[in-house]
């Protein structure tokens, strides 16, 4: 019998507590991305995103149960988000001007082939919106601090405005890259308040200033 990989259990990337900010070292990682902009809650490309997502997901996860003797359970969908103002996030929460890269998570053994096949398979029969938009993307994050958060994304902001300008700075770092959240929980099914979500900001070593050594 196929042994059935869950990353979320497996790997030290996708676990975080409530109320802890964490260091951890994230390894280089591969999704299937989508990208948009705008209000997650009105924007239709949000919604088509998650749709298309999903059935290229599991076309990769059964190809690679059946062809490859490689079982596994399709990850929790992430995203990448970001703005140009960045309050955007933290005071303003201003929607509407936020950027997004939509993402599920794919074992290093996936090859572009496998993927190229996948899409296929999808556009042959009832081909979500935003099939031509996919794409295989390795993600390269390195050292992260992150955290769990539970309860609505609108009460995201206190939790973001405390890691961004305490949490990281008082460890040392600097902002790195971009915003990026994980969600244990299916947003289209669980309540707001049991939400539960990983909020993760890459980071690296805050510059010391000329002829001073680098704070560690």
């Amino acid at each position: 019998m196929t042994t059935r990989i869950d990353f979320k259990r497996a790997l030290d990337a996708y676990r975080a507590q409530q109320g802890r900010f964490r260091v951890v070292d994230v390894p280089d990682m591969n999704y299937l991305m989508i990208d948009g902009h705008g209000d997650p809650n009105t924007s239709p490309a949000f919604g088509e995103a998650v749709q298309t997502l999903y059935p290229v997901a599991y076309k990769l996860k059964f190809a690679s149960k059946r062809d490859l003797g490689r079982d596994y359970v399709v990850p929790p969908l992430e995203g990448l988000w970001w703005a140009e103002d960045m309050s955007s996030f933290t005071s303003v929460r201003d929607k509407s001007r936020w950027d997004w890269t939509l993402m599920l998570m794919v074992p290093e053994w996936v090859s572009p082939a496998l993927f190229t096949a996948a899409i296929e398979k999808v556009q042959a029969k009832d081909a979500p919106a935003r099939l031509p938009d996919v794409r295989l993307e390795a993600l390269s994050e390195g050292r992260c601090v992150q955290t769990l958060h539970v309860g609505s994304f609108d009460d995201e902001a206190d939790v973001l405005s405390h890691l961004h300008h305490e949490v990281i700075p008082g460890l040392g770092f600097r902002m790195v890259g971009v915003h990026h959240e994980i969600y244990l929980s299916d947003f289209r099914r669980v309540a707001p308040e049991r939400q539960r979500t990983i909020l993760r900001q890459p980071v690296t070593d805050r510059a010391a200033p000329t002829g001073q050594a680098q704070a560690s």
